[in-house]
């Protein structure tokens, strides 16, 4: 997988999910906070987002905004508007959108919501250095990606058919997917540093890709260097520069991070997944995973 692939399959815990809802003016809901992550779309009408840090943010039709760390916050027709709590299912998933009834001349509002389900035990550093809110406004030429999925994301919660179970899953995944790829070009060009800066980077991304191709190889930093075409230190100095790490310490942080998934989703034995996380010894894998969890392989596997 490439890097920010494999970060999103490292973090989610669940299947995301969706809603397309009408709604009426005056009308005003506030989300929970979640380990999650979630997104609305505008479809029609206008909206306002309302968090505890920042003043109210209006989106106009066909804005996007992206909350990638869960934070509690509201969506309303209007800031003064008193808001519902919105109650999520014990299983993560939403509850059904109530109908709104008549509209009887009201302003209508139709709104595509969703979320996914994380791991914030583990946060890669990459989606750590998301802003809390992510505003995509709506422009003409821009974001077409985005708008495409957004597109077939609404066409199929609006008219659900043969096969959409699996089709809306696998479109929010890719929704997800344009949404971080979208904001770090865009950060990039703003400011090419952190982790915006580091998939932008051929160097480091080459060996970013490198580990995450095969974390179970006996990387160096020389090893990592020739593969991104740099001396061992002058890629030493650009990667620690870009990713707050120095890589071997990514590395180990990784190895460890996809021993956890293995041992929350495979049932393969321990010196396997010692193998597999880049450890010939089950004995140095275990003290490593002791350090890294504070608790033993297996015990970790019995609790997940």
């Amino acid at each position: 997988m490439d890097v920010l692939s494999d970060v999103i399959a490292a973090m989610r815990t669940g299947r995301p999910h969706s809603s397309r809802s009408v709604r009426y003016a005056p009308w005003g809901v506030r989300f929970p906070a979640s380990k999650g992550a979630g997104f609305h779309v505008v479809l029609q009408g206008s909206a306002w987002l309302l968090t505890d840090d920042a003043a109210p943010r209006r989106l106009g039709p066909g804005d996007v905004v992206f909350l990638a760390h869960g934070y509690g916050h509201g969506l309303a027709d209007d800031p003064a508007t008193p808001l519902r709590e919105f109650t999520v299912r014990p299983d993560g998933t939403w509850p059904p959108v109530p109908d709104p009834g008549r509209s009887h001349g009201r302003p209508a509002n139709l709104l595509l919501c969703g979320a996914y389900q994380l791991s914030r035990a583990r946060a890669h550093p990459l989606l750590a250095d998301l802003p809390d809110v992510i505003h995509l406004p709506a422009r003409v030429g821009e974001y077409a990606s985005v708008r495409a999925v957004v597109d077939l994301l609404g066409a199929e919660l609006a008219n659900p058919g043969c096969g959409s179970d699996a089709i809306v899953p696998a479109l929010l995944d890719t929704l997800l997917v344009y949404l971080l790829r979208t904001w770090w070009l865009r950060e990039r060009a703003d400011d090419p540093t952190g982790w915006a800066g580091a998939l932008g980077d051929p160097a480091v991304t080459a060996a970013l890709q490198a580990i995450h191709r095969d974390p179970a190889h006996p990387w160096t930093v020389e090893g990592l260097g020739a593969e991104a075409g740099l001396s061992r230190a002058a890629f030493a100095r650009r990667f620690t520069a870009l990713t707050g790490q120095p890589p071997l310490a990514y590395l180990t942080w990784w190895r460890m991070t996809t021993a956890g998934r293995l041992l929350r989703e495979d049932d393969a034995p321990l010196r396997s997944v010692a193998e597999r996380s880049g450890y010939t010894s089950e004995f140095a894998f275990a003290k490593a995973f002791k350090r890294e969890y504070g608790m033993a392989p297996g015990q970790y596997r019995s609790r997940a």
